[in-house]
């Protein structure tokens, strides 16, 4: 099952996720996306890992997102995300990275044995930024939400904390 988390910055997507996948049984992995360049990255990124269960197995993925949830799909029985904004963003400086978004969408098509849940921003309720190397990357970030809200059997919209549910399963779990 395909869990899909979005909401703004600072929103608290990330948290609820988190609260998502500690609610399932079994074996659980987190697969972080984000890579801190900057001290203020690098505080965000400690927080997080400061209110996560030290227990559990966090694998830094870059650009090989892909291959990275197959993995842990076969591994493990939940996996989380987080978050497809960044990962993105690190894929749109490879050179076939539409090739990239393709690949993880296929992955997440064959993988529904498994919990996943995926979070990333909305980038919807932005202003249109000058730059056209920003529009660019906003354009594509609102087709993969699309794509993987399309394929998710739940989705949720976090705003100051509050989950709203968009989409619900047909099934439980």
């Amino acid at each position: 099952m395909i869990t899909f988390v979005i909401g703004g910055n600072k929103s608290g997507k990330s948290d609820y996720a988190m609260q998502l996948l500690e609610n399932n049984t079994g074996s659980k992995v987190f697969l972080a996306t984000g890579r801190a360049k900057d001290l203020s990255f690098r505080t965000q990124i400690a927080s997080h890992r400061d209110r996560r269960d030290p227990a559990l197995p966090v694998v830094e993925v870059g650009w090989d997102l892909p291959r990275a949830l197959l993995e842990a799909t076969r591994k493990y029985d939940a996996v989380l995300v987080d978050s497809l904004d960044f990962w993105l963003f690190v894929s749109s400086q490879e050179v076939h990275d539409h090739e990239l978004v393709q690949a993880f969408l296929d992955v997440l098509k064959c993988s529904r044995d498994r919990r996943i849940i995926l979070v990333s921003c909305e980038i919807g309720f932005s202003p249109l930024p000058a730059s056209g190397e920003a529009r660019r990357f906003l354009k594509k970030l609102g087709r993969l939400n699309q794509e993987v809200a399309a394929l998710a059997d739940e989705a949720y919209l976090v705003v100051a904390g509050l989950p709203l549910m968009l989409k619900k399963a047909e099934y439980g779990y």
